[in-house]
């Protein structure tokens, strides 16, 4: 028996392919790393937030998803593209090990 929240979460992946499967959002680059001054105190927090459970879980994330994440997140054209792929590597090696659950959860 699938509880509540596995089943809502079932529900809002359905939901989500089938709008994927409609077009989905249009695709835009996101122009976040040039322009972080436009963001807002609270904004600023979020992608804190969202990146620090980022690194805390990249061990758990499948490999095809740690690459298109690091294809993203390197594709800022205001630094010297090595530099910063060096850089981000190098974060994200001196702050891996366990995820922030305990564990990788797998569906």
């Amino acid at each position: 028996m699938q509880s509540n929240g596995g089943k809502a979460a079932g529900q809002m992946t359905a939901a989500l392919d089938r709008w994927d499967g409609e077009g989905g959002a249009p695709a835009m680059p996101w122009p976040m790393r040039a322009d972080l001054a436009f963001l807002g105190e609270t904004e600023r927090r979020i992608l804190e937030n969202l990146g620090a459970a980022l690194v805390g879980e990249w061990s758990c994330l499948p490999t095809d998803i740690q690459k298109a994440i690091f294809r993203r997140a390197t594709m800022d054209r205001a630094q010297d593209d090595d530099a910063l792929k060096t850089r981000i590597a190098r974060f994200l090696h001196d702050h891996k090990g366990a995820c922030l659950t305990g564990g990788c959860d797998t569906p």
